[in-house]
């Protein structure tokens, strides 16, 4: 900014120097005609003084025009310079502005390569880590595949060995059963039950109704017997006495049913039975030495009975 100063006032000093270079010029001019004259008559020389006096005029006119130029250059030579300046001073805080943000920019740009350089570092670290959790979970994938198919194959043998413990514990239920059912015929033999075919029969020695007859049978957990077959039949008929069996038409007179419920399907009637009609609801053997024995009673009527337990009971 100093220069564009030294240039303006050496600008002015040459402005000045030539005005007064110029006028010197002139009044040289006109003083080198006054003495030339100086022989000369005076109306002459009036008129040379006139011509010196224009000629004065005309150079001081021209000077000044010159001058004026020089002004008005030098005006605008001064508002550049002062635009320039202005220019200059906003560069420099453009500069200053620009040389923060650089240095911002520098100092953001150092922190975040910092930050890169930990960020990659931790991501390596993680890598690493993701790695081996990798390794570990292919182990632990391998590890539980292996306990999968051990668990499979210990399931399978879990369930074979509940197989074979529900058979055997079946086979032990059914055998149980089957003691249980022997002790029971072995006590029942012991108590004067008969055994045949697949019951125990015991004939009673007293006589009673139908009904109490049903109720002793049944506080033995046995019930009057029902006959099937013609060796039932046979083997009833062996105990040669009046007996009272299950068969009874109470509930529909006409239709015998045995006392499980089922109705009567296969009869051993002796001839003209049954005909008592609604007097005589209760079936007894009676003609014992006959094949068909059977004979309708009175139901209140005393006689002998029959109780029938199933050894599977």
């Amino acid at each position: 900014m100093e220069d564009v100063s030294d240039s303006n006032v050496k600008l002015r000093r040459l402005v000045e120097t030539s005005e007064d270079n110029s006028i010197d010029d002139e009044m040289s001019q006109t003083v080198q005609c006054e003495t030339t004259g100086l022989g000369l008559p005076v109306t002459q020389g009036k008129s040379q003084w006139e011509m010196d006096t224009v000629l004065l005029h005309r150079l001081y006119n021209n000077l000044t025009s010159e001058r004026n130029q020089l002004l008005t250059s030098y005006n605008n030579l001064t508002t550049e310079r002062e635009q320039l300046l202005t220019s200059y001073n906003n560069l420099e805080t453009e500069k200053d502005q620009l040389l923060t943000s650089y240095n911002n920019l520098t100092t953001e740009r150092e922190q975040l390569l910092t930050s890169y350089k930990t960020l990659k570092t931790e991501k390596d670290q993680l890598l690493t880590s993701y790695n081996n959790l990798t390794t570990k979970r292919e182990q632990l994938l391998t590890s539980y595949n292996n306990l999968k198919t051990e668990k499979n194959q210990l399931l399978t043998s879990y369930n074979n060995k509940v197989k074979e413990r529900d058979q055997l514990q079946t086979r032990f239920e059914d055998m149980t059963k089957n003691r249980d059912n022997l002790q029971r015929k072995l006590q029942d033999c012991r108590e004067n039950w008969v055994a045949f075919s697949d019951s125990l029969y015991k004939v009673s020695s007293e006589q009673k109704s139908w009904e109490e007859s049903r109720q002793d049978c049944l506080q033995k957990g046995s019930n009057l017997m029902i006959i099937n077959s013609r060796e039932e039949q046979n083997f009833a008929n062996q105990f040669k006495k009046y007996l009272w069996i299950g068969l009874t038409d109470s509930q529909t007179d006409g239709t015998w049913k045995w006392v499980d419920g089922t109705r009567m399907t296969t009869s051993y009637w002796n001839s003209g039975e049954p005909n008592g009609g609604r007097k005589e609801n209760c079936g007894q053997i009676k003609a014992y030495d006959s094949q068909n024995s059977w004979n309708d009673e009175t139901c209140s009527n005393q006689h002998f009975w029959i109780c029938e337990k199933r050894v599977s009971q």
